[in-house]
């Protein structure tokens, strides 16, 4: 097994908010998608292999422009897919169900190409150079003793919410130390009166969160261990929630992350990011994206034409 660690990159969604495919949209100022972004300044941290999980209805689109991309950067690239029926032992699709079954499903999607230490990213999302050093480091520095040798990029609230609608966050709450304690997901947040506030009730009340609260972009970084953590809670998760919610419940990589938490088998550490995030959560968001993305350049951030 390689100690190496390895980026994998979760973009099997279809994009339905966005109305597109927007893991391959062209927004940067040579036509890089978003993708384009993290996969550079992933390489530029020393990650030099990626494993893409996708879905074979994108597959051919996918690998002809990203993947192709990727490639001619000297990166290997690997191909996962997720697809509804990779289930444990004795389950089934539920009649009716399309949604896939959430981001912990997608890295157990890809379990047959994970040998080593890797972090886990959105496709979708603008992350910053800062991230992948840091996230880099510590897999390359880490392994697991008594506990799993977890970690996670948070960033800050205030850097992470879209001017166009609600964002969904995992909200952080951290020890002296900066270990992880626990993870909140708040699936509706947005900046309010020049606060940020999150509601639970369809917007009858809000509560406000302070801009600089650690959230998770769902940046994670993991060893191999987390792959059997997560099988082991999949069959759990299916008996629970499959016959209350068949068409639409999800297995997310904080649920395993907390799991693993609550009975002592983890350490997660939290390592923060100073960057901005972006994203195209919102077909209005991509003008804002597109105009930092050319402001980065600009500035010497990247390179006029990413992967000339």
């Amino acid at each position: 097994m390689s100690n190496k660690p390895i980026l994998v990159v979760m973009a099997a969604g279809m994009g339905s908010r966005y109305g597109g495919l927007k893991q391959i949209d062209p927004v940067g100022p040579c036509g890089e998608a978003i993708l384009d972004y993290s996969l550079y300044d992933a390489r530029r941290a020393g990650f030099s292999t990626v494993v893409f999980i996708i879905k074979h209805e994108i597959e051919e689109d996918f690998k002809h422009t990203v993947g192709a991309r990727a490639e001619q950067a000297g990166l290997e690239v690997r191909y996962a897919f997720q697809q509804l029926d990779i289930l444990p032992e004795g389950f089934t699709v539920p009649e009716g169900r399309v949604k896939p079954w959430g981001t912990a499903h997608a890295v157990l999607s890809a379990a047959g190409c994970i040998d080593a230490p890797f972090a886990v990213i959105n496709a979708d999302d603008y992350y910053g150079p800062t991230c992948f050093r840091l996230i880099y480091e510590y897999l390359s520095t880490h392994a697991d003793g008594d506990k799993f040798a977890w970690a996670m990029v948070g960033f800050h609230l205030k850097n992470t919410v879209s001017e166009n609608g609600s964002v969904s966050r995992g909200v952080c709450v951290t020890d002296e130390a900066g270990n992880l304690v626990s993870v909140t997901e708040r699936t509706r947040i947005e900046p309010r009166n020049g606060a940020i506030a999150y509601t639970e009730d369809e917007g009858k009340t809000w509560v406000k969160l302070p801009g600089d609260s650690l959230v998770s972009m769902n940046l994670w970084g993991f060893t191999p261990s987390f792959v059997a953590a997560a099988q082991q809670g999949f069959a759990d998760f299916l008996r629970q929630n499959v016959p209350v919610n068949p068409l639409k419940c999800e297995y997310y990589l904080p649920s395993v992350v907390s799991a693993a938490l609550a009975d002592g088998r983890a350490q997660v550490r939290v390592l923060t990011s100073p960057d901005k995030w972006h994203g195209i959560t919102y077909r209005e968001d991509k003008p804002e994206l597109v105009a930092a993305l050319k402001a980065m350049t600009d500035a010497g951030t990247y390179p006029q034409g990413l992967w000339k």
